[in-house]
């Protein structure tokens, strides 16, 4: 039977609950799904947005990054909550840390898909997410496999950190919305333009949230682009 792929269409996959502790002892909570009867050829490893905005690891991209990606691309997705942050999966612990102490979240995190024996992971952010890992992914650089940025809003990120990415040789792109409200393909080629590395490429017609389906699968396309190309454009519809 074919299905067809909604908002709602939850794929195959194994799926297991997941809880880790960070350096400074705080525990955390997340998911792992796998694909269900292949090996895994990539990690996508998500930070999901602003938690005093909303975000968690349930904002909508990253829910349908779990239940499409095992699936349709062999794609391990691990998704956690930050500090302080609560999904129905549950509560992290701690409490929020301004983008600073989700550092420790994040080398927790990679830590994690090393002790699961996952392939190095990318590490794929969403808004707050792709500020923690501009800020703190650097010193990880040899734990991971690339980095993609989902509507970077470059807030917290300085200047001098952007630049630290300048020689970076790993892959790196920011995936910009044409009609983002806190920071448009306009506004953030020049601010990119520091850390050569980072590709920008616009996302046509697309806002800050990604709403939509046509804007779902946008992402999710280019997420399978860089981490197993063979499976790009990702298919509409899933079965026999």
């Amino acid at each position: 039977m074919t299905v067809l792929i909604t908002s709602t269409t939850i794929l195959p996959a194994k799926r297991e609950n997941i809880t880790f502790t960070t350096r400074d002892g705080v525990e955390l909570v997340g998911e792992l799904s796998l694909p269900e009867s292949h090996p895994s050829v990539a990690t996508a490893l998500f930070l999901h947005p602003l938690p005093t905005a909303g975000g968690f690891m349930d904002s909508h991209i990253i829910r349908k990054a779990a239940w499409r990606l095992p699936a349709l691309a062999d794609i391990a997705v691990v998704r956690f909550n930050f500090r302080g942050v609560s999904s129905p999966r549950g509560t992290s612990g701690g409490r929020f840390g301004e983008g600073i102490d989700e550092g420790l979240d994040l080398a927790a995190a990679v830590q994690e898909t090393e002790a699961k024996g996952l392939p190095r992971p990318w590490l794929i952010g969403w808004s707050f997410g792709t500020e923690v890992i501009l800020k703190h992914a650097r010193a990880l650089i040899s734990q991971i496999s690339g980095v993609i940025l989902l509507s970077p809003p470059l807030h917290r990120t300085s200047e001098k950190e952007l630049r630290a990415w300048a020689e970076e040789t790993l892959p790196i792109v920011a995936l910009v919305p044409e009609f983002d409200e806190f920071l448009n393909p306009g506004q953030a080629r020049p601010r990119f333009a520091v850390a050569p590395s980072i590709e920008v490429v616009e996302a046509e017609g697309a806002k800050h949230l990604w709403v939509g389906e046509k804007h779902t699968k946008w992402v999710l396309d280019h997420i399978a682009l860089r981490l197993n190309p063979p499976t790009f454009p990702l298919p509409e519809s899933f079965g026999a």
